[in-house]
């Protein structure tokens, strides 16, 4: 929906060629999120203000300061805490893009993290 949020879905086909045994969905969080039976999720998503690509988890989220408006007029931090509180997520890691930042550069840096996130060898 809106254009500088959606590298994720952009490096997806790039993902299955890397990671084959994932399944990678496209997900809108305010309709089919999240997909039904999954309770350990793993997100993709553009997050404002970072300099560098970064793993977040719930934790994470529980710091950062709390408020129910972005740029999508719905946080998905907010959503995801919420989701945890009603039982129906057990566990969220956020792989953090920078607004701006090069696909190649992001592809080769979720090379690095995907096999520590998946419980495999790199």
């Amino acid at each position: 929906m809106v254009k500088e949020d959606n590298l994720g879905i952009k490096i997806i086909p790039e993902l299955k060629k890397f990671y084959p045994e994932i399944s990678f969905e496209i997900v809108d969080p305010n309709e089919n999120f999240p997909p039904e039976n999954e309770k350990n999720l793993t997100v993709i998503d553009t997050v404002e203000g970072l300099k560098k690509p970064k793993l977040f988890t719930l934790a994470d989220l529980r710091e950062f300061q709390k408020t129910p408006n972005s740029p999508h007029d719905y946080d998905l931090g907010m959503h995801l805490l919420l989701l945890k509180k009603l039982k129906k997520i057990d566990t969220v890691n956020i792989i953090g893009a920078p607004s701006g930042i090069d696909r190649k550069l992001f592809i080769n840096w979720l090379i690095k993290v995907i096999p520590d996130l998946i419980g495999r060898p790199g």
